[in-house]
């Protein structure tokens, strides 16, 4: 980048300001103040220099504020109220960062890991005006993580008060851009009204006032307001690709050169009316389609999102609770494997929390009492109780189950469709306009570039690119409406090609309302005691069922606790080793009765007996099942085959039975159906399931009353609703054809404008009037088309 020279100055290579008389430099490059340098060497040092080449002079002007001693953030009450997540080799922060502007800025923010090796990871949301770090505490202090912010431009905004939600930081340059551009066009029609009215040759000089009063008005539209698209078009260029701005760059440049030849040279009034407008109304439609992109964040309410609750302490007893009720002060009994909603203070001597769904790591940490335990750790273990030390976080459940570990690896194939076609589209554009300007140039060279002007114009494929956003946001929310609550809208897609379905038996075929429950065998009041605390420490169904069947409220504590995925659950309690779960588990022979579940229970490994359960079917399964006809494909279950019978008949004999599977069969299971080509929608609990979730193409946890968080899935399904499943998938399926209907749309649009265009039918100012019109049509089409489908297949008159 070569150093650029004003009339006065040298302007500085960092931010782009006049340098004063006492210039700083470094590798014959201007700087105006010696933060400005300072930060060009850091990055120069660490090879950081490709910011610069991403953007022309995208720096920050650095002043005193670089020199500010932040050591005060590492003190432990400021700092737990900044950071996010604390741990003894990880720490998630995230700091306010207004001076974001670029794309420069997000590139070298989230090469915040090259400046110093404790960083781990940084990710910047450039609505929000955000950046948030991952970094090793042993390495780095969160002192230093500021003030490297800092010392490269990029001073945070530190604020301290926890009870404040995190500011809105709203972007308003394009809201100045817009009115700039409006006030110009206003004043420039104004000062055409002569010409319109064909008053132009009555006094020749003051049309050429008018002329030059619109040239000087045009200018700041030119140079500021439509400036991102010149911008875009030249980086293009810059990395050797083609976007849908460079028609649009071609265009603006052909009016703004072309009026200034006519108002130069006197041979006319030129086209500055229609220059502005077009920027005018390109910035209306950009401004549309942000507003567009805002409301699809997937930064959903939580309340309508995850149906979860946990147990809390009230008018003592224990009593479930949807997790946004929660609240300072509550306390609150975590059980084994649940994810744990809010940060909150342990009262256990200790406990066991895996983290790998916040930082990826799979190894339980250690936690003390009167530790913080962070909102989204899972625990592992005997049950706690927690104190809450503030409401649940939204933002955080969500990041949590987006978190990068638990997305599919197929990218979607509509978004691959729509940038292969902006690609192709854009060359189209310009050999079309080519041809059109060559014949207008041939038969009327006078309205030569106001048609090639409007072709350019007209062929934004803005309505394109919004039908997949907009079609996948509202088929999100109808779903969420039928209690199906999908993590993002690419789940969509790969639910439409299911042609597998794979079915867990125990929490998702079978539930848990009003179960028989009968002991077969002797347990003393003390004994049920013991089962009952056990049995209540764990999340598995049947556990459930048998906690809630044995009268009685005693809290007991339960050491060396640990469940058995596909197996069971043991501890010990009062000095008693206590097993419950499967024949062999239990070291029991297996009871032979085909009616009802068993769960065997020994106790200082003396075999003591063994719960009957008879497990109810969920209502209007056979009708689901027979509209879902080949594509149900399997059922397994950790249980044995004692159910064979029901689910025979249930089920019908073609579809594949499998007993006694561990989480891992299950998964394995899954992996081979997908090995003969088959797109698999696993349908489970979440607890045994969640390797099988994972693997599957689409996983969907069955959730009742209380809801089992599993992040490993790709989607939450109330239980009442799994009758509808199969018109679910239907649901998701028409999707498909909604968005291929709004493509053919968007293409119908550009190929009739395009005619009309090139015929010289249409002015600029109207081409850009029809693009944002175009863009409402496909996204009123998409949403209108969603909700009246979504009313047809879930409730149909």
């Amino acid at each position: 980048m070569i150093a650029v020279e004003t009339e006065n100055d040298l302007l500085c290579y960092h931010c782009g300001q006049a340098c004063p008389d006492e210039k700083h430099w470094v590798q014959e490059k201007p700087f105006c103040c010696h933060g400005c340098k300072t930060v060009f060497e850091i990055l120069s040092t660490n090879n950081l220099c490709q910011y610069y080449d991403l953007d022309k002079n995208p720096g920050v002007h650095v002043n005193a504020t670089l020199e500010q001693d932040y050591a005060y953030l590492d003190e432990t009450t400021i700092r737990q109220k900044l950071v996010q997540f604390d741990s003894v080799d990880y720490t998630k922060v995230a700091f306010s960062v207004p001076s974001i502007h670029c794309v420069s800025c997000i590139w070298l923010l989230e090469n915040l890991k090259k400046l110093d090796v404790g960083i781990l990871r940084s990710e910047v949301n450039f609505a929000r005006k955000t950046v948030t770090v991952d970094f090793n505490p042993q390495k780095v202090k969160l002192s230093r993580v500021a003030a490297l912010l800092a010392s490269v431009g990029y001073l945070p905004q530190i604020n301290l008060d926890a009870e404040k939600s995190k500011p809105e930081v709203t972007d308003k340059s394009l809201v100045i851009k817009l009115a700039i551009a409006g006030f110009a066009f206003a004043n420039i029609m104004l000062f055409s009204f002569p010409e319109y009215l064909g008053l132009d040759q009555a006094d020749h000089s003051l049309m050429r006032i008018f002329s030059w009063l619109n040239l000087a008005l045009a200018w700041p539209v030119f140079f500021y307001s439509g400036f991102g698209y010149l911008q875009a078009a030249f980086k293009s260029f810059k990395q050797q690709q083609i976007n849908i701005d460079v028609p649009i760059a071609a265009g603006l440049i052909a009016l703004f050169a072309r009026s200034h030849y006519d108002i130069l040279s006197a041979t006319g009034p030129g086209y500055l009316d229609s220059f502005t407008g077009l920027v005018f109304f390109l910035l209306i439609g950009r401004w549309f389609q942000s507003k567009t992109y805002e409301s699809l964040s997937f930064e959903r309410d939580f309340k309508s999102y995850f149906p979860l609750a946990v147990s809390r302490f009230e008018m003592g007893d224990w009593k479930p609770v949807i997790i946004y009720e929660l609240k300072k002060g509550d306390r609150i009994r975590i059980r084994n494997m649940e994810i744990i909603p809010t940060d909150a203070l342990l009262e256990a001597e200790s406990a066991f929390v895996d983290y790998s769904f916040v930082t990826g790591e799979a190894r339980p940490v250690s936690v003390k009492a009167g530790e913080v335990v962070y909102a989204g750790g899972r625990l592992i273990g005997q049950p706690v109780i927690l104190t809450v030390q503030q409401a649940t976080s939204q933002s955080h459940l969500t990041s949590l189950w987006n978190n990068e570990a638990f997305r599919k690896r197929e990218e979607s194939q509509y978004q691959k469709i729509i940038d292969r076609a902006a690609r192709k589209f854009t060359w189209v554009v310009m050999v079309f306009a080519l041809g059109t300007g060559l014949y207008w140039y041939v038969w009327n060279p006078a309205e030569m570039w106001l048609v090639v002007t409007a072709v350019l114009m007209v062929a934004c494929p803005c309505a394109l690119a919004l039908a997949a956003p907009f079609t996948y946001g509202s088929m999100l929310r109808a779903l969420g409406r039928n209690s199906l609550y999908l993590k993002n809208s690419d789940v969509i897609e790969r639910l439409a090609v299911v042609d597998a379905v794979v079915f867990d038996k125990t929490g998702t075929v079978t539930y848990s309302q009003q179960p028989d429950v009968r002991l077969v065998g002797y347990l003393i009041k003390d004994e049920r005691a013991w089962v009952k605390a056990l049995t209540n420490s764990s999340t598995h169904p049947l556990s459930n069922m048998i906690a809630k069947s044995i009268s009685g409220n005693q809290d007991l504590i339960i050491e060396n606790f640990r469940e058995w995925p596909g197996k069971g659950v043991e501890g010990e309690v009062q000095g008693h080793h206590v097993k419950v779960g499967s024949a062999d588990f239990a070291g029991m022979e297996a009871v032979q009765n085909p009616s009802a579940s068993h769960v065997y229970v020994s106790i200082d490994a003396e075999p003591r007996g063994y719960f009957s359960i008879a497990l109810s079917i969920r209502n209007n399964l056979k009708p689901m099942l027979n509209r879902l006809g080949d594509r149900c494909e399997a059922v397994l279950s950790g249980d044995n085959d004692n159910d064979r019978g029901k689910m025979a008949l249930l089920f019908g004999n073609t579809v594949t039975m499998l007993f006694n599977q561990s989480p891992h069969d299950k998964l394995a299971f899954i992996r081979n159906i997908q090995r003969n080509g088959k797109k698999v929608l696993m349908v489970g609990d979440g607890l045994n399931d969640a390797g099988a979730l994972k693997q599957a193409d689409v996983g969907i946890a069955v959730t009742d009353d209380t809801g089992v968080f599993t992040p490993a899935c790709d989607g939450i399904l109330q239980g009442n609703q799994l009758e509808n499943l199969d018109k679910l998938l239907s649901l998701a399926k028409a999707s498909t054809t909604i968005l291929k209907i709004g493509f053919a749309i968007s293409f119908m649009y550009n190929a009739i404008a395009l005619s009309v265009a090139a015929m010289g039918h249409l002015t600029p100012l109207v081409a850009a009037i029809l693009m944002p019109i175009s863009s409402i049509s496909v996204v009123g089409f998409s949403s209108l088309a969603v909700r009246y489908v979504a009313s047809r297949k879930i409730n149909p008159a």
